[in-house]
């Protein structure tokens, strides 16, 4: 449960209607499996104990008894296991019958939580036998004790910081209010749902969306375990359709008629972070509930989930096209707005051949082209210097080219050189002043070009050189509209790549395939025999390890040690945990001392769900200090 995790089960035994002793020794079995797991918490369906399908039989006083005798073997079980276990039952109090949800830890029955909807439609008549629940807990007798009885109960885990749990009962999660939402404004950020929903055509995909929804609105875990083979065949049929989902992503899921127990890692730490982070969310105490603390172990979770390399870019690849045609679309309707509202005709691009040009220069014939005006509009401008290749140039001269684009060389090298005279710059020197001023008179050209033709220049910086400060200030470092700013690096590759795929010109197929072959440089150092010399991520580390601490730090809010736990996983025999360590530290230091250049960005528009616009998702000082990020990587990791 270190960083946060806490590993969960959701189990479907097999039952048999009314044989309560078979359905208990089920239920321990299933106990034993999810702890041998690791799981804190394991679920088991409605009324499991029993058996949902009973009928009539909930009525009679054999069966009633023997389900308590039962749920008292199921308590003595989870003696000295590290869990807490729900399992389901018919239970009376004061002459009135209830659908109840019994919570078990270490011997103990710690409450029992009724059914608050009980649904008499269609195949359900659940009204026939139970009674609705009472929301305030009051007192009910069990096996010589008095354990809280209501609705309006929460299990707080300790030892586990965050971890509190409200459970709910089938029907509930298809009210319009059920109790799940009160649980979770009243703090539970782990939802349980004993469930004995059957299966019908095309039911099992409501249901998933229903409680994927359930858990992104209330930004929460969720537990979800239905009742599978052994119920009653005589009307319906129950499929277990068990899922484990957090804040609206499904992490794990059985197949629906297998009995299965399903695993899943649930990350209470980045639930906490994102209700952080939605001031909306209205998340506090309810003078209506109690709370009942349980204790657990505190030890590191062995993980099951797994974090994508790359979670900017999805890795199916209909959602991954999807995703890129989206994107290019709000990178076009952004960039159209502003060209309309200040009724600028032309556009000015530099462009080098390099991926950030090359989709800045794509989303400019693409906005154009929305706009009805003719791509002779854009001028893009290649202003090759002392560390320009003729690769870079014939692609960037290409581009332009069949774009139909204008294209405009203005050779920088005689401007520079001045330049350096001017300022006592020698021209064997290849320091930072070397390369910053090729950057800043670049910037002067298109700026200057753009007022001649009353024409905006757009930016092609994109968002990971932005984050680690790879730009020059005041020079690609500025723009009139940066089209790129939200974009990620990793996924700039991938949008050139699908307007490549999707493209019907094959000859600018393969020049968007060379620049994508073509090694990421800013080209200010002289290339050696004729090849770049300067490559971006031999100097600041790979892309995709940047992009990947970005997401898990911004996104959600995880703590250097917890990203290189992460990280070890997710590039296992990709690269060296020395290697990622080492970019770490550089990914920190490079972000906290780079937000001056953040802090006073060009207007762009966001396209994901993390950006580093001062106006918008990163307030951040430019002084803050890197100092206590950087001693948990020394002192945890090192």
């Amino acid at each position: 449960m270190r960083h946060g995790f806490i590993k969960v089960a959701a189990v479907t035994p097999k039952v048999k209607v009314a044989d309560t002793i078979f359905n208990t020794e089920q239920i321990c079995q299933g106990i034993e499996e999810g702890v041998k797991e690791g799981a804190k918490v394991i679920a088991f369906p409605e009324l499991c104990i029993s058996g949902y399908t009973c009928g009539d039989l909930f009525l009679q006083e054999r069966l009633l008894s023997s389900c308590r005798e039962g749920l008292v073997k199921i308590a003595d079980f989870t003696r000295g296991k590290d869990a807490l276990v729900f399992a389901g039952l018919p239970f009376e109090r004061e002459g009135k019958l209830y659908n109840v949800a019994a919570a078990v830890h270490d011997g103990e029955v710690l409450c029992l939580i009724p059914k608050t909807f009980i649904p008499s439609y269609g195949e359900f008549y659940e009204t026939r036998y139970f009674r609705a629940g009472n929301k305030k807990p009051v007192l009910a007798a069990f096996d010589g004790k008095e354990i809280p009885f209501g609705t309006n109960i929460l299990l707080k885990g300790e030892g586990v910081e965050g971890l509190i749990i409200g459970c709910e009962i089938c029907e509930d999660i298809w009210a319009p209010d059920g109790p799940g939402i009160s649980h979770a404004l009243a703090g539970a950020s782990l939802l349980v749902n004993l469930s004995a929903s059957n299966e019908t055509v095309n039911k099992d995909t409501y249901r998933e969306m229903l409680v994927r929804s359930a858990s992104a609105k209330l930004i929460a875990g969720y537990i979800y375990c239905s009742s599978g083979e052994g119920e009653s065949t005589q009307d319906l049929v129950f499929g277990g359709h068990n899922m484990i989902v957090e804040n609206g992503s499904v992490l794990a899921k059985g197949r629906r008629f297998e009995n299965q127990t399903v695993i899943g890692d649930i990350d209470i730490n980045r639930l906490r972070m994102e209700r952080r982070r939605m001031n909306t969310f209205a998340c506090g105490d309810s003078p209506d509930y109690q709370v009942i603390p349980f204790s657990l172990k505190k030890e590191e979770t062995r993980l099951s989930r797994t974090f994508s390399c790359t979670p900017f870019v999805p890795e199916n690849k209909e959602e991954k096209e999807k995703r890129c045609d989206e994107i290019l679309s709000i990178q076009s309707m952004g960039l159209k707005k502003r060209l309309e509202h200040t009724g600028c005709k032309k556009v000015v691009i530099g462009v080098s051949g390099g991926l950030d040009s090359t989709l800045a220069l794509l989303v400019s014939a693409r906005t154009l082209d929305m706009l009805g005006t003719a791509r002779e509009n854009i001028i893009a401008v290649t202003m090759p210097c002392f560390g320009t290749t003729d690769r870079t140039y014939d692609n960037a001269c290409k581009l332009t080219g069949i774009l139909g684009a204008v294209l405009k060389e203005v050779d920088i090298r005689e401007a520079v050189t001045v330049h350096f005279r001017d300022i006592g710059q020698s021209m064997d020197n290849h320091d930072v002043t070397y390369e910053n001023s090729q950057a800043r008179e670049r910037t002067q050209v298109l700026m200057d070009i753009a007022n001649q033709e009353n024409a905006m220049v757009i930016g092609t910086g994109d968002m990971s050189e932005l984050a680690l400060g790879w730009a020059t200030y005041n020079g690609d470092h500025m723009s009139m509209y940066g089209v790129n700013a939200g974009v990620p690096k990793t996924l700039v590759r991938h949008l050139v790549r699908y307007y490549a795929d999707t493209c019907q010109n094959e000859k600018l197929k393969g020049i968007l395939l060379d620049v994508l072959d073509t090694p990421v440089s800013p080209e200010l150092l002289p290339p050696v025999d004729g090849v770049i010399s300067q490559k971006t991520e031999d100097l600041v580390g790979p892309y995709e390890l940047h992009d990947y601490f970005l997401y898990y730090m911004l996104r959600c809010g995880f703590e250097p040690e917890k990203i290189y736990r992460i990280a070890r996983t997710s590039f296992a025999g990709q690269y060296d945990d020395e290697i990622i360590l080492k970019w770490m530290k550089v990914f920190y230091k490079r972000f906290f001392s780079q937000q001056f250049k953040r802090s006073c960005l060009p207007d762009g528009p966001k396209v994901g769900s993390v950006a580093v616009s001062p106006r918008g998702d990163l307030r951040m000082p430019s002084d803050a200090c890197v100092r206590v990020w950087m001693e948990q990587l020394e002192r945890e990791i090192s």
